[in-house]
């Protein structure tokens, strides 16, 4: 960066930044962009690519004037409670200015050329203690673009796993031209092979992203199978499962939602009903996956009379034979970040490895050696995502996101209990009966909707058009419904809660005006 002009600019750049994180989450900022700026955003930029460049002076202008007031502050405020959205903590922040400046591809481990591969190993190591799984068992570990592409691994593990072994149960395997599996010889060979005529993914609500994995590994979006004790239920019915797993030249895997998108509730309660899966699973060959974006964090929680309900929808999940989470979300590093972990290293090798491409070699691959990314993730070019994992994981520490995760529980609990008592609204699932169930069964999620059903239709325009909070909307039971996910790293339960109620009078006043003007 010799251009003078080019320093300025960055020095310009980091002058917005500073601005704009010395604004206090208490303060009166809005959450949302104002439909001016959004107009003036969109107004401003190129229809067509200029044949001369506008220059480095004018693009940053361009950039921090006209285009960063049109962008939501979902990271920067802990009222933005949409889509399980979490913030940026400082230590991230910093190391993510790092990552842009060296612009690591950590794709091949080459440790006497850069550290990063190092350090995204150790970052997972961490985060593996952190969440109270031992990284002696999971070998299989890599970062992701997020919950999704770690899925699509998941699933393209379990199905490498299943079809293989029935493979071998056949006594397929024949040396002199290599091995016969799923990665050498694609899916429909491969089941031929193994006398494996459908493929099926077992689980209770399946987030969506599931689905799209499905289709992305050759499954398809028609494999899943409810196995829930009733239609909208999240706890598995065994007896459902194991009539699903007797299917002949059937290969399956079973999906535990360890946190489920729309309440946070839990599929299992404790080690007993996981290993009853596991025992299932070990039965009749199938993998077991657990699809934890968020859920999977409970297992930072000591146990406690106010914790213990949710910390025991994560227990037991160390008998899977994968895990897909994100990091973005409740570890609060930069989008976008997930990871995946894996008791068996050998099936990504052997799904995702880079055959014959000399150059992306890193040498003998010895016991300890770590391996290189390209190899047993879906990229071959990925950015540093390890090192605001790494630089948060160092600052904060076990207590530090503990703490953090009790803060965010205990706000959202709170919420819970407003709703639960406001005689406009009802709290979702309705099976709850008095406060302390409401507070026991409460993660991070908190689902309602309003009595009255004209309402539903624009409630959250309502409180999201108030810029003090951004709320997200979905559906519950086929009727129109609003979530609260609380994510960020700096929520303060007593003041957050004291800004939510007086939105919520806010918007039920605004509702009465338009109902009397009509």
């Amino acid at each position: 960066m010799d251009d003078p002009s080019d320093i300025a600019c960055w020095i310009e750049t980091q002058k917005h930044v500073l601005n704009t994180l010395s604004r206090r989450p208490e303060n009166d900022e809005t959450i949302l962009p104002t439909p001016s700026a959004l107009r003036k955003a969109e107004k401003s930029l190129l229809t067509t690519l200029p044949e001369q460049g506008h220059g480095v002076e004018k693009a940053t202008s361009h950039i921090l004037d006209d285009l960063a007031p049109a962008l939501s502050s979902q990271a920067l405020s802990p009222r933005y409670l949409g889509f399980v959205t979490g913030g940026v903590t400082p230590a991230a922040r910093v190391a993510e200015s790092v990552v842009s400046l060296y612009d690591q591809n950590v794709c091949v481990h080459l440790p006497d050329s850069s550290i990063a591969t190092t350090v995204e190993d150790r970052a997972l190591t961490l985060l593996l203690e952190l969440l109270d799984l031992s990284p002696r068992d999971w070998q299989g570990r890599t970062f992701t673009t997020g919950a999704t592409a770690s899925n699509i691994v998941g699933l393209a593990c379990g199905r490498e796993h299943v079809v293989n072994k029935a493979i071998r149960s056949r006594g397929g395997r024949n040396e002199s031209h290599g091995p016969e599996t799923v990665g050498e010889l694609g899916l429909l060979a491969a089941c031929q092979a193994a006398g494996i005529t459908n493929i099926q993914v077992l689980t209770t609500l399946p987030h969506s992203s599931l689905k799209k994995a499905s289709s992305i590994v050759g499954l398809g979006r028609d494999c899943f199978q409810r196995v829930s004790k009733r239609e909208d239920g999240l706890e598995f019915d065994l007896d459902l499962l194991e009539h699903h797993l007797k299917r002949p030249q059937t290969a399956s895997v079973v999906v535990i939602s360890c946190a489920e998108v729309n309440t946070g509730r839990f599929a299992t309660h404790g080690v007993d009903d996981v290993n009853a899966l596991r025992l299932l699973c070990d039965q009749y060959g199938a993998w077991l996956h657990v699809d934890a974006a968020f859920g999977l964090f409970a297992r930072m929680l000591e146990p406690s009379e106010e914790f213990n309900f949710v910390r025991r929808g994560a227990e037991g999940l160390e008998l899977a034979d994968s895990i897909a989470g994100d990091a973005h979300k409740l570890l609060n590093v930069p989008y976008d970040c997930g990871f995946f972990f894996s008791r068996h290293a050998d099936l990504a090798q052997q799904v995702f490895q880079n055959p014959n491409a000399s150059y992306l070699q890193s040498g003998d691959l010895g016991p300890n050696q770590i391996q290189s990314p390209l190899n047993i993730g879906l990229e071959n070019s990925r950015r540093f995502r390890a090192l605001p994992v790494y630089g948060t994981l160092v600052s904060y520490g076990r207590l530090g996101y503990r703490h953090m995760l009790q803060r965010q529980i205990r706000f959202a609990r709170l919420v819970a209990q407003y709703l639960f008592q406001h005689p406009g609204f009802d709290l979702l699932p309705q099976d709850l009966d008095d406060k302390a169930s409401v507070a026991e069964k409460t993660y991070i999620i908190v689902l309602f909707r309003a009595r009255d059903d004209a309402l539903n239709s624009t409630l959250v325009r309502l409180l999201n058009s108030t810029s003090q909070l951004y709320v997200s909307g979905t559906t519950w039971q086929g009727r129109p419904a609003c979530r609260i996910a609380v994510a960020n790293w700096q929520v303060h339960p007593e003041r957050e809660l004291a800004l939510i109620q007086a939105t919520f009078v806010q918007a039920l006043e605004s509702w009465d005006r338009i109902r009397s003007e009509s």
